[in-house]
């Protein structure tokens, strides 16, 4: 067999430029081969194992022709098997340390005999000598005479990164080794380049103590290959504090020459030389951030944190260690903001800043790139880590043994605590290793920062390769290795979705899980929450009483049924979904209520079990809306619809008029019992169009008006018919006049909310030959008796029929005749009796003579001449008056949503006034929509779209407000809510993020309603 051949076989992908190398510029190493087996030329065995053994003998044959002494590591090559195996394993993985060994290829004497971990005062000293500093100096200052001490602290940095990388790709060090080295090593950088710093100081510049302490993974000591290196600088005068000395003057001097080396070491680290750079030094997590000055006292720092901070810069604090200058002033900033730390869990708003920063992080993602990103996606690192953090800030407050600052330590601590499963712990640590080995692999590469895993085939190969070769030390995060292997990308790909799947899955259920364990009654030897810990921790989550929240788990999970062990398994789940939701408390009080109302109904626990969607939609409604709650909880089997999108959509009119028609059928001989059934399908219409909502199946808000709409006439039609054979069955016979029902309002306009009646007015028309005051009683028997069935007090949402609308209003007979609404209009009303004649549509009853009411009211609503500037100038003193009186004593007009400024009336009567004016010669005015009139206007060229588009705007987020506002507090409401809880439930129904919901929706309205205001005075008032 060919050189060639062989080297396909041992897995070069370009074979023929691998023999090139290997007989040219290796000089005819490892060419032995061709006489016998591949397997026994050790260079070629070590080379084929390596990660990419193309990448690996590119890397060696540039190091070759960089290095003056050739036969020199060649002989090395052939008698050190350590040092071969090493090598090869760092080329095979980065191009980035093969052009440092390029540079430096004397470097590589480094990867000869025994290699160890060197100790932080080591790693200090040479990153001190490196730059011509003495490291027996306090402050060490570099040396003027070296012209490159940056380029030179560079080099070192790099020999370092070589040194640890031989170790971690030959596997005989641990991550945690892996990260906890590389931060010391950033920690001894920063050293090395505060004493250049110092040296780059102008004469003269008054003396400081300054100390540099690391955050983030730095801090923790669980640093990456590339990573930016987090800092806070703290600054004091030598003399001491203000106070001693020359007081502030020192203080001032002191900070200016702080800044100054503050600046320059983030300069050194951040300057380009012939090696590169070294690493970015990221100083934002600092009060004020990039906004705040770069040095502070800590005194400074004290007072920031007292009264200004964030939860989540208590989180960062976490990870605060100091690491370079002034060590004793260092230590005294871990040491006087310690304590704070453990407190952040008891501040106001602690689970929403929290929740809210999760998703911050998820949504700044591009969506192409957040399934691939090993730290900030989901399933990723920035999952195990903050679930861990979040953790120990909520135990850490009782339990010393948890202020760990680094991930995989503080994980083992809150498993031996009970406060994590310890099998959760163990596949979580799992996972961490498995992302933090890839991550690295990356980064090595070219030692550039990157997170996201690339899709190249060959880059995957590449990952799972180095995969294989490493062991035990790093735990049981790879399986074994199987008879047959398969391909390594298309392994390593497996293992890596497999990983994140869990990690996500670990991450929703982890808080929750040691909840059942500390209710539970069944003897176990694992470490359990005392009741105080669970407390806490549901009261950190968001739950606002959280011994009940207890007795409910204990009271849903007790025992050995069937129904107690599903609950067991689903409920570390349930209770995240709850905490994501405006009413955690609510949720889970429901769905006790719901479960225990269905029993041990076989298809409700099979939904639990097998049905994940529908199991989180119910958990959503259930803590989000209490007017679905109440809706729910009067019919608990319609859980079943949560399964099922197509059973979300809301049900044409005609399949809804059948079934209540079908529905009061069953009770022809009692119109009470006929019309219950009718109001129980509405109630389930009603309950399908909420979760709708809630869940956002529906979409637009004019789609759940129309849905809302439907159900209310339909339950009018059916309701009506049951009135009228009612009132004809006591009359024995026939009802001796035709009767119909006219919808008026936001029932006519096809905009009805949770919360509206149904605004009608009834006329009738006698048949003919039969007494005219027979029919007319008859006609109010029927009305009557209509809106008292759907009054009838039961659990179900009322349904108000509200007959104000009619001439006359509540003095004036509740029906009449067409002849007689004919003569009123023409002979009495009032100018805004025509305008709210522009919703009038036939809802129930007699078509015919419906049609005849919306054929004779046109010439009142759509007046051939338009409307009268008399009757303009009265239109405008009526809404002036309801401005000025309707609104409630004490209420914040500017967020009285219907009545308010810009709210739902000013744009209504402002488009109504368009219609009144213009519709007789615009026939697309002549609608009941507001939408539809509002877009006819912009057609014709009355209303400016840009105008249009601000009343559209602030007339959706009414409505949509208003429809929240039922759905949170189950009753109606025309007001933003004062209380900041409802406020941020109302927020949070309508999609506004955690954390400042409540604010963003006022902010929000409150702009949308000035925007329509401004439109509608000179629309309206002129």
């Amino acid at each position: 067999m060919t050189l060639t051949g062989r080297l396909a076989r041992l897995g070069f992908a370009d074979a023929a430029r691998a023999e090139r190398l290997l007989l040219t510029d290796l000089g005819g190493i490892g060419t032995e081969v061709t006489q016998g087996d591949p397997g026994t030329d050790p260079l070629l065995t070590a080379l084929a194992a390596a990660a990419d053994p193309d990448l690996a003998l590119a890397g060696l044959a540039r190091v070759f022709g960089a290095t003056t002494d050739a036969s020199d590591l060649r002989q090395a090559l052939r008698d050190e098997p350590d040092f071969r195996d090493r090598l090869t394993a760092v080329l095979g993985v980065s191009a980035g340390l093969a052009d440092h060994l390029t540079r430096h290829p004397a470097d590589y004497e480094l990867l000869r005999g025994p290699v160890g971990r060197p100790a932080p005062a080591e790693l200090r000293e040479q990153m001190l000598r490196a730059v011509g500093a003495n490291p027996r100096l306090a402050e060490p200052v570099a040396s003027q005479q070296d012209k490159e001490p940056v380029a030179a602290l560079a080099a070192a940095y790099r020999r370092r990164l070589l040194h640890l990388a031989a170790r971690d790709m030959t596997a005989v060090v641990t991550v945690e080794d892996v990260v906890e080295e590389l931060a010391d090593i950033a920690a001894a950088v920063l050293e090395a380049a505060l004493a250049v710093a110092r040296s780059e100081l102008p004469p003269g510049s008054a003396p400081c103590r300054l100390a540099v302490v690391a955050m983030g993974k730095c801090g923790a000591g669980e640093l990456n290959y590339a990573s930016d290196v987090d800092v806070i600088f703290v600054a004091e005068p030598v003399t001491g504090p203000p106070g001693n000395g020359n007081g502030a003057a020192d203080e001032t001097a002191a900070l200016a020459t702080a800044s100054r080396l503050a600046a320059g070491l983030i300069g050194v680290c951040a300057r380009s030389t012939p090696e590169g750079s070294i690493f970015p030094v990221d100083p934002n997590l600092r009060p004020e951030g990039r906004h705040g000055p770069l040095v502070r006292t800590l005194a400074s720092h004290r007072a920031y944190y007292e009264r200004w901070a964030k939860t989540w810069e208590f989180q960062a604090l976490l990870k605060a260690r100091p690491v370079a200058g002034d060590m004793a002033l260092g230590q005294a900033y871990a040491d006087t903001f310690a304590p704070l730390i453990w407190q952040a869990a008891r501040r106001e708003h602690f689970v929403e800043d929290t929740q809210a920063m999760r998703r911050r992080v998820e949504q700044s993602l591009p969506a192409r790139q957040a399934g691939r990103e090993l730290k900030l996606g989901p399933g990723g690192l920035r999952d195990i880590e903050f679930a861990v953090q979040l953790l120990q800030l909520v135990h850490g407050r009782t339990d010393e043994t948890l202020h760990v600052p680094a991930t995989l330590p503080a994980l083992a601590a809150l498993a031996a605590g009970g406060y994590v499963g310890r099998a959760d712990a163990d596949e979580l640590a799992a996972a961490y290793r498995f992302l933090r080995r890839t991550e690295h692999l990356l980064q090595l590469h070219r030692l550039s920062r990157t997170h996201t895993l690339p899709e190249d085939p060959a880059v995957l190969r590449r990952l799972g390769r180095a995969m294989r070769a490493f062991d035990l030390p790093n735990g049981p995060w790879y399986p074994p290795p199987a008879t047959n292997r398969t391909d390594p990308a298309v392994e390593f790909d497996a293992m890596w979705r497999r990983h994140a799947r869990q990690v996500r899955r670990l991450h929703e259920k982890l808080f929750y899980r040691p909840l059942l364990d500390a209710v539970a009654r069944l003897p176990s030897d694992a470490a359990r929450l005392t009741p105080a810990e669970a407390r806490a921790r549901l009261e950190a989550l968001g739950y606002v009483d959280p011994a009940g929240a207890l007795r409910h788990i204990d009271a849903l999970t007790t025992g050995v049924s069937r129904r107690a062990a599903i609950q067991r398994t689903l409920l570390p789940v349930l209770l995240g979904w709850f905490a994501d939701a405006a009413e955690p408390d609510a949720g889970l009080l429901a769905f006790r209520q719901v479960s225990e109302a269905l029993g041990e109904s076989p298809w409700y626990l099979r939904l639990l079990r097998d049905e994940t969607k529908a199991a989180e939609r119910m958990a959503h409604v259930l803590a989000s809306s209490r007017y679905a709650t109440g809706l729910l909880l009067r019919a608990p089997d319609a859980v079943a619809m949560f399964g099922d999108d197509a059973e979300l959509a809301p049900r044409s009119p005609a399949a809804l008029g059948s079934e209540m028609m079908a529905a009061a059928h069953r009770y022809d001989d009692d119109a009470e019992a006929a019309v219950s059934a009718i109001r129980s399908v509405r109630r389930r219409e009603l309950l399908r169009i909420a979760a709708a909502d809630l869940l956002r199946v529906t979409g637009e808000l004019a789609a759940t008006e129309e849905a809302l709409t439907s159900v209310t006439r339909a339950t009018v039609q059916t309701a009506l018919a049951v009135a009228i054979w009612k009132v004809s069955a006591e009359l024995r016979r026939p009802l001796p006049t035709r009767l119909a029902v006219i919808a008026m309002g936001r029932f006519g306009g096809h905009e009805c909310g949770y919360g509206s009646d149904a605004d009608v007015l009834f006329v009738h028309d006698p048949i003919p030959g039969l007494p005219e005051r027979e029919a007319s009683d008859a006609a109010q028997a029927v009305a009557v008796e209509l809106r008292r069935l759907l009054a009838l007090p039961v659990p179900d949402p009322a349904l108000v029929i509200d007959a104000d609308l009619r001439p006359d209003g509540r003095q004036g007979p509740l029906v009449r005749t067409l002849a007689a609404y004919r003569a009123y209009y023409r002979g009495r009303s009032a100018p805004w009796e025509a305008q709210a004649l522009l919703r009038a549509e036939l809802a129930a009853g007699d078509p015919e003579l419906g049609a005849s009411f919306i054929r004779m009211v046109a010439e009142f609503r759509y007046r051939l001449d338009g409307i009268d500037p008399t009757a303009v100038r009265e239109i405008r003193r009526v809404k002036a008056r309801v401005e000025a009186e309707r609104i409630p004593r004490g209420a914040d007009r500017a967020l009285h949503v219907k009545l308010g400024p810009g709210g739902l009336s000013d744009v209504e009567w402002t488009i109504q006034l368009l219609q009144l004016q213009h519709a007789h010669a615009v026939p697309a005015l002549r609608t009941t929509r507001t939408g539809e009139a509002m877009a006819a206007a912009v057609e014709d060229g009355l209303l400016p779209a840009a105008d249009a588009a601000a009343l559209m705007a602030a007339w959706q987020l009414a409505a949509r407000i208003r429809n929240a506002i039922v759905l949170v507090r189950g009753r109606p409401g025309d007001t933003l809510p004062t209380r900041h809880g409802e406020l941020t439930a109302v927020a949070r129904l309508l999609g506004y993020p955690p954390g400042d919901a409540a604010q963003a929706l006022e902010q929000d309205y409150r702009r949308a309603a000035r925007r329509a205001r401004s439109v509608m005075e000179p629309l309206f008032y002129g």
